[in-house]
């Protein structure tokens, strides 16, 4: 019999808070996005494939760059000077793609994905910091290597100097443009959930409407398929970002569109991503 006075409680009763009950010394914070950032951020930087992929990327493009440079020396008149770099960027894309997936796949792979959404419940959150980590350390990094590539480029090469719009587009631009393909690939990542399908999916993107359009230059009544094909793929919207497109500038997409077009296709992949998260299980 409990003494008088002193009314018995039932253990687990109001544990956490309540009169007379249990409560917890672990002080209660209410989760928010910056601590998914933060454990996505201690996931991207701690994983060997991450430093792995993004040193193969600098590496294609400073490396790729240089050896360009160099072997065209300071007789040949180079124009638009910082063109040729756009190749070492376009190889640079074959490392950004498979990262972009893995960030998101491998956890699905390896069913981590269940403790990540055990520790943050709310899907869209744990979407939307893997996606801006991601972004944010792709585009750093990729606009530090093209920065030295065209400083390598304007060094070494001789011909008409860039302007302000060429600097900006071969660099910032070249980086917004990388990691936006990268965020693509996450989403798509998202979206398969597999990392060999978004992979191979991501590649075709970028390699097979300029193989179909190789293929299809042969046929007059599909030349103007083959052209648009050129016109809207990745390498090419590439080679435009450093004013060197295909098919001349008389035809495509030029300047920034490119980028405004990935972006916005982009846009709709991850959107749709963010709509399967909240309707599908883990």
């Amino acid at each position: 019999m409990p003494p008088q006075g002193h009314p018995q409680q039932h253990p687990g009763a109001n544990w956490q808070g309540g009169q007379g009950g249990y409560v917890s010394p672990i002080p209660v914070r209410r989760t928010h996005l910056g601590h998914a950032l933060a454990s996505e951020w201690t996931k991207i930087r701690s994983v060997r494939s991450t430093i792995w992929t993004l040193s193969a990327l600098v590496v294609l493009i400073v490396g790729l760059g240089m050896m360009i440079a160099l072997a065209l020396g300071s007789e040949r008149v180079v124009s638009p000077k910082l063109g040729l770099s756009f190749i070492g960027v376009l190889l640079g894309t074959l490392c950004i793609i498979p990262l972009g997936v893995l960030v998101i796949s491998s956890e699905y792979g390896t069913g981590m994905i269940r403790t990540t959404m055990t520790a943050c419940p709310s899907r869209g959150r744990v979407l939307a910091a893997k996606a801006i980590v991601f972004f944010g350390l792709s585009f750093v990094i990729t606009t530090i290597a093209t920065s030295l590539v065209a400083l390598i480029g304007s060094g070494m090469l001789n011909g008409p100097d860039p302007t302000t719009g060429e600097w900006m587009r071969a660099t910032v631009g070249a980086g917004l443009y990388v990691s936006t393909l990268g965020l693509l690939a996450l989403s798509v990542g998202s979206l398969l959930r597999h990392s060999a399908g978004a992979i191979s999916a991501m590649l075709g993107v970028v390699l097979l409407p300029m193989l179909l359009a190789v293929f299809m230059l042969g046929s007059d009544s599909l030349k103007s398929v083959s052209q648009s094909l050129i016109e809207y793929s990745v390498p090419n919207a590439l080679a435009s970002m450093y004013g060197s497109p295909f098919l001349g500038t008389d035809s495509g997409p030029q300047g920034w569109t490119p980028l405004l077009i990935l972006a916005g296709v982009t846009a709709v992949v991850l959107g749709g991503a963010f709509a399967a998260q909240s309707q599908r299980d883990v």
